[in-house]
């Protein structure tokens, strides 16, 4: 990353100071950071702190004579390679989504011909505004990047998304921004995420932990490098990546006809968490206590086994078919056996028993019939492109 550089825009918002170390991070990554500080930003974050961690100079003014002889806010926004508007305020969204320009900052995201990635952080409240939302969306459709926010207290005391994602995060995402890898191109991935939910009865069923944070991570990592990716997903609570044609499911029988119905593929990779049973049969209106007279029984069918079913497909099996396995013990042995009984190519281990189903963390093993390879712990998004680099290279 030594060559490459960025144009930060740093907004007003408490979560402005996270900028300052971000440009350090990046630096240590051998990206160095060009930056222009909105008014309101400098009522968070100094140009001097700004200059001394970028080593460049710091860029507030549209009407700068000297800048503008010197180098211009045309120059400025397109002598970079990626544009990070870091923290990301509803006011700078809205004026880019609607081609406004009045400040140095909103102008240099009109005049470049880069691409954009925006790291929104405001309240709650107004993230799921349905002005700003039409901004993201807007955003979105014309090209650019836009993170979803975390969850979590917010400075002013409430409590939801609108959270700047941590530093960590940024620097993985913008790290990736600057590496394009289109070396899946032309080539069409199934994903299966998420949980699957088994009903009992209209008010009850059976499911488990699931996020689909791993999935919808793979599928993202795809995209990126160019695949076109079907992702068909189970009742999750997280937006779907850009550029992937979503198939939202329920059941384990509803996700098997979804990914048979999307075949052809070049790959599948079954990371949903499918049920392994359902109830036998789905009462039509809630079932009731009994008062502890008699215990409650209830009967289970077998649930397909759907990566199987995708492995020993009679006439559209993809050319690469993984399987992933959650595992609480003997992570190897479980998983060669898996590998043996589903016919699969791949299958990728993961040890669940401590906080990675529904966490931002993970560390997978790839077991194929030649080895067994472990990746570092790292967090989802890294995991997703470790194991999408490894799907590239296996398709090429």
């Amino acid at each position: 990353m030594s060559d490459r550089s960025i144009l930060l825009i740093i907004t007003g918002g408490v979560a402005a100071f996270k900028s300052l170390e971000l440009i350090r991070e990046l630096g240590r990554a051998g990206v160095k950071s060009r930056v222009i500080l909105t008014k309101a930003a400098q009522e968070f974050v100094t140009p001097l702190s700004v200059s001394a961690l970028s080593g460049e100079k710091c860029f507030t003014e549209l009407f700068d004579l000297n800048d503008e002889s010197e180098m211009g806010h045309i120059e400025l926004s397109r002598s970079t390679d990626l544009v990070v508007v870091c923290p990301a305020s509803a006011d700078i969204m809205g004026k880019a989504a609607n081609g406004l320009a009045n400040d140095l900052a909103s102008t240099a995201l009109l005049a470049t011909d880069k691409q954009v990635l925006y790291a929104p952080a405001m309240n709650v409240r107004m993230w799921q505004h349905p002005a700003v939302q039409r901004n993201v969306e807007t955003l979105r459709a014309d090209g650019a990047i836009v993170l979803e926010p975390d969850e979590g207290v917010m400075a002013c005391g409430e409590f939801g998304p609108g959270r700047l994602p941590e530093v960590s995060r940024l620097k993985e995402e913008i790290l990736f921004a600057l590496a394009p890898d289109k070396s899946l191109a032309g080539k069409h991935i199934v994903i299966t995420a998420g949980p699957t939910r088994e009903p009992i009865d209209p008010v009850r069923y059976i499911s488990n932990h699931s996020s689909g944070r791993q999935g919808y991570a793979i599928a993202a990592s795809l995209r990126a490098k160019g695949a076109d990716v079907t992702l068909i997903s189970g009742p999750v609570s997280i937006a779907p990546p850009d550029g992937v044609e979503l198939v939202k499911v329920e059941t384990a029988r509803e996700m098997l006809a979804a990914s048979e119905a999307a075949l052809p593929a070049n790959a599948f990779i079954s990371v949903a968490a499918v049920a392994d049973w359902r109830p036998a049969s789905e009462s039509d209106t809630k079932l009731k206590l009994k008062g502890g007279e008699e215990p409650v029984t209830m009967a289970f069918a077998e649930n397909p086994d759907i990566l199987k079913a995708i492995s020993n497909h009679a006439s559209q099996r993809p050319d690469l078919v993984i399987g992933f396995a959650a595992e609480t013990h003997e992570l190897h042995k479980h998983a060669q056996g898996k590998l043996a009984r589903k016919g699969c190519d791949w299958i990728i281990a993961n040890d669940v028993s401590g906080d990675v189903m529904g966490g931002e963390n993970n560390e997978v093993t790839l077991f194929s019939k030649s080895g067994a390879e472990a990746s570092p712990r790292m967090t989802k998004s890294r995991i997703a492109d470790w194991i999408a680099e490894r799907i590239a290279k296996a398709l090429s």
